[in-house]
């Protein structure tokens, strides 16, 4: 049975108030696509705008190789109107996983429903459609030197055969959403990364999409411009109330723009939920191990190359205590001291925000037999508080 990540529901859209409504004949295609689909329409969630039921994924063994397992019984609903990240390290599935929602993959097993249609049970003209409904990201642009921004922009509508005036009256406000009005006619080489990644955006946006995949939109960029384009793709998500699937191998990107997301690790689906659940309360040793590359959780180096796993005559544990909306503002270390009787330092912590709340971690050192430690954790569990012991430092 399917987990459905909850999502907002999705805003009114700005764009489809104004100029872009001359491509509405772009929405009548893809509804008599659908409605010649209807055969194909699945029971799915009423708020899932895509639904992995049961996928698997195998490539076959060759000469070379024995049959790599690329997906293994995926179950995850993505709710219309949300952001939802799908985040592993490289080789856990990710892009195999996007690439089934836009039928450039087939599954070995299972179904992949995408409003409410079977994506693979489709024939090559009605996919085709259904592929105007999903607009693509890529982390290189893919954008053709010859064309300016406006034609790669508009070079999806003229591959659909789409009236000139129409695509002039739908390109000439994405080039505005975007923030590139004034680069219209400027070419690949005379952009900026981030610059050439808002045409990309704006292109996949084209066809009125219901729908965007992010494929590591933000990995080739410096800090500063990627924090540009992951407010971009938020704005869009909110203005346009547009469904926005994306895929990374950093947690950054999904503590910034994500209401939910799912850690993907060797083909599975290990954990999900909200994004401010997963981060402040990880269960499994791979979202932990993502975790690790946030600033608020990265360990300095010093205290790294000390760190030992086992205690030592007169060493001192080393824990990491992660905190979250209320008792964030809350004494802890004062009432760890009087619980323990022992100091309490503090070598390490940072604050951070997700959603609007706080969230943050501690790392402090405590001196101590065994049983203090266990009497620091049974405190801090029963404040709500997740702790870690790191090791022990002398």
């Amino acid at each position: 049975m399917n987990t459905v990540l909850a999502g907002n529901p999705p805003a009114p859209s700005i764009l489809s108030r104004t100029a872009i409504a001359a491509g509405g004949e772009n929405r009548a295609e893809f509804a008599a696509a659908g409605a010649s689909a209807k055969n194909d329409r699945m029971s799915v969630p009423a708020n899932a705008m895509v639904s992995f039921e049961a996928v698997s994924k195998r490539f076959p063994a060759n000469r070379s190789s024995a049959e790599v397992v690329a997906l293994d019984a995926i179950e995850l609903d993505v709710p219309r109107g949300s952001v939802t990240g799908i985040i592993g390290r490289s080789g856990a599935g990710k892009s195999t996983l996007i690439r089934l929602v836009n039928g450039l993959e087939k599954p070995s097993s299972g179904r992949v429903i995408v409003d409410g249609v079977d994506v693979a049970a489709l024939g090559e003209d009605r996919l085709r459609d259904v592929r105007r409904s999903i607009g693509m990201v890529f982390q290189h642009f893919n954008l053709l030197s010859s064309r300016t921004a406006y034609q790669n922009i508009a070079l999806p509508l003229e591959i659909a055969g789409v009236d000139r005036r129409v695509i002039e009256a739908r390109v000439t406000p994405l080039l505005g959403l975007v923030g590139l009005t004034d680069k219209r006619d400027r070419y690949p080489s005379e952009l900026s990364g981030g610059q050439k990644q808002r045409v990309g955006i704006a292109r996949a946006l084209a066809t009125q999409p219901k729908l965007l995949l992010s494929d590591e939109a933000t990995s080739a960029l410096d800090p500063e411009t990627t924090r540009s384009i992951l407010a971009l793709l938020k704005q869009i998500n909110t203005e346009l109330g547009l469904t926005v699937l994306l895929i990374t191998h950093e947690m950054e990107v999904v503590k910034t723009v994500a209401d939910q997301v799912a850690v993907i690790d060797r083909g599975a689906i290990v954990e999900r939920g909200t994004t401010f659940d997963i981060l402040s309360a990880p269960k499994h040793e791979t979202t932990r191990a993502l975790l690790a590359g946030l600033p608020s959780l990265r360990l300095p180096a010093f205290l790294a190359e000390q760190l030992r796993p086992e205690p030592s005559a007169g060493s001192r544990a080393v824990l990491r205590i992660s905190f979250a909306g209320d008792s964030a503002t809350q004494p802890i270390l004062s009432r760890l001291g009087q619980v323990t009787g022992v100091e309490v330092n503090i070598l390490a912590g940072a604050i951070d925000e997700i959603g609007g709340r706080p969230f943050g971690s501690l790392v402090v050192s405590i001196a101590g037999e065994s049983k203090t430690l266990a009497k620091a954790e049974k405190h801090l569990a029963g404040q709500g508080l997740q702790t870690e012991v790191l090791g022990h430092v002398a």
